[in-house]
Parts: structure tokens; sequence; C-alpha cells
């Protein structure tokens, strides 16, 4: 999951980035309005944490501008204001969720779960594969009903794979989704990642497509007949 973390202040912006990387998402940082609008209009992210108070574009503009588009992200915004009138410029601007600073992480980690567990579409509680599934709100995996241990990296290119289950993704696709922009795009990492995984779940579970990436399936699943 991407997240892309809007906060001009630069030691509260590099320990959250620290901090969301550690619990396995990739993360991304802008430190103005400006930046943000313009890096969200060419990559897909999830969720902007959203900062308030920034310099150029302030947040309830951002979120307009990110949340007017065919497939937005979802928003949490962040600010010191704690006035009621400010929480609802920012809801009504198209925020999902609000938390005022001072915060402990450990509360912005449960709502950031939170808002992926919300019923809209693409975004569903749990995830089931076959005899494999995932919980994306207490990052349990289990197969056969049996719990398996993953990294965070490893849960979250696992989370993405079975979002898209049954349909070829390409490791720029990976890339865009399950690591930040400070990956190498030349690099390894992608195929190293998807062999410890497979070593996890299963090398049955995750088809190599050659040329095209990779497909999670079910390996029980009967074939459909074809003409």
């Amino acid at each position: 999951m991407r997240l892309l973390v809007v906060e001009d202040e630069p030691d509260l912006r590099s320990a959250l980035r620290r901090g969301l990387a550690r619990e396995g998402y990739a993360v991304d940082e802008a430190a103005d309005g400006i930046e943000a609008v313009s890096r969200a209009s060419f990559v897909r992210y999830d969720i902007v944490v959203l900062d308030l108070n920034l310099p150029g574009l302030d947040g309830v503009e951002v979120c307009r501008q990110v949340r007017d588009r065919e497939d937005p992200p979802l928003v949490l915004m962040l600010t010191a204001r704690d006035a009621i009138e400010n929480r609802i410029e920012g809801l009504d601007a198209g925020a999902d969720d609000y938390l005022v600073k001072p915060f402990d992480f450990g509360e912005l980690t449960a709502r950031l779960r939170a808002l992926t567990r919300r019923e809209t579409p693409g975004r569903v509680e749990l995830l089931q594969v076959g005899t494999l599934s995932l919980d994306p709100a207490t990052r349990d995996v289990e197969i056969d009903g049996e719990q398996i241990e993953l990294t965070a990296k490893e849960w979250s290119l696992l989370n993405y794979l079975m979002r898209n289950a049954g349909r070829v993704v390409s490791q720029e696709e990976l890339l865009e989704h399950v690591w930040d922009d400070q990956v190498d795009p030349f690099t390894n990492t992608v195929r190293v990642q998807v062999g410890t995984l497979r070593r996890k779940v299963g090398r049955e579970r995750i088809e190599t497509v050659i040329g095209a990436g990779y497909r999670l399936r079910d390996p029980d699943a009967v074939p459909s007949a074809s003409g």
C-alpha cells in the first residue's frame, strides 16, 4: 500500500516516513501543497496523510484537488488546530478522517488500518484466495487455518497481489504500489521479495508470467474448459 505524507515540518515528516515504512507501507513525502498535488497527479496513492497547515496550497485545497479524480486516494488529515470549524472544513473538503496533533503513532496506524477496512470499491475486509487468507485489520495471514509469519514488506507485497488475484501484475506496478520513490527501478528487489514470499506461501500460488509479471492464483482451482 502506497502512502503520501504531506507535512512541512522536516523532522515530523521524516519520523512519519520511517515509522510507516517499518509498518510495511511504501511512503513518499511532500513538503508543501504544490509538491503534494504534483506527486498525486502522476502516482496512484492509496492514502494521503495530509497536514492542514501547509505552505503553498493549504491542506484543504490539496484535499479538494487530490479527491477530484476518477479513483481518488483516501485522505487522513493532520493538524495542530483542534477547533471544530477546522475539522468541519477538512471533512467538507473530502477528508476521510481527522487526527489532531500531537498524536500517538499507534493511533495513526490504527486509523490507517480502519480506513483500509472501509467498504469502498476495491477495499474489502478479508482477502481470500483458496486456502490463503489475509486480514488487513489484524495483518494475520493464514494457510489452511495455520498462521504464517511475514515481514512487513512481504505482507505488503502479498496484500497487493491478493487484491489483484488472477490478474498479471507487472514489476513496474509492484514498484509503484509496494515500494516508495527511493527504490532503484532497475533493482532486482521485486524478484528477490517474490522469491522469499513464495517460500512462505507456496511456490505454486505465485505464477511468473514471462515478460509480463506475476499472478497470484488458487493452485487448487479447476481450470475452466477452453474451446
